[in-house]
């Protein structure tokens, strides 16, 4: 707590104590500390994008392999029924629809180059997407 006797300072002097953390605890000055630390921690989150975000729960039928493409990128497989693409569609709604199904494995900064369709691991249609970051 503040007494009475406490000499009156300037603001120079006051954010310099603020800076190097001088004021003792329980003090009035101390507890503003705290308090506008908590409020950066809370607040902040809601006011910048810091570009995390929760990892969903994946529900993926069968395996996605992943092989390496040397130093070029990386080979996906995926099974057709877990990709869900209309074989009729425009490239662009392929091209996002294979990001999304291969997301689970890779992340979401990853660029799709080519695909194809290819008989999968267990006898039924798959897609291979050649993919880099």
């Amino acid at each position: 707590m503040s007494t009475a006797t406490e000499p009156k300072r300037g603001l120079g002097q006051l954010l310099h104590s603020y800076f190097y953390w001088t004021y003792s605890r329980g003090s009035i000055h101390y507890d503003v500390m705290v308090s506008l630390i908590l409020a950066f921690i809370f607040i902040t989150p809601h006011l910048w994008n810091y570009g995390d975000k929760p990892s969903l729960p994946v529900h993926v039928q069968h395996p996605i392999l992943v092989a390496s493409n040397g130093e070029r990128g990386m080979i996906i497989t995926v099974a057709d029924a877990d990709a869900q693409i209309d074989k009729n569609a425009p490239d662009a709604v392929v091209k996002k629809a294979l990001r999304k199904a291969i997301e689970p494995v890779t992340g979401d900064a990853v660029f799709v180059e080519r695909w194809q369709t290819v008989a999968g691991t267990d006898g039924n249609l798959a897609w291979k997407i050649w993919a880099h970051r």
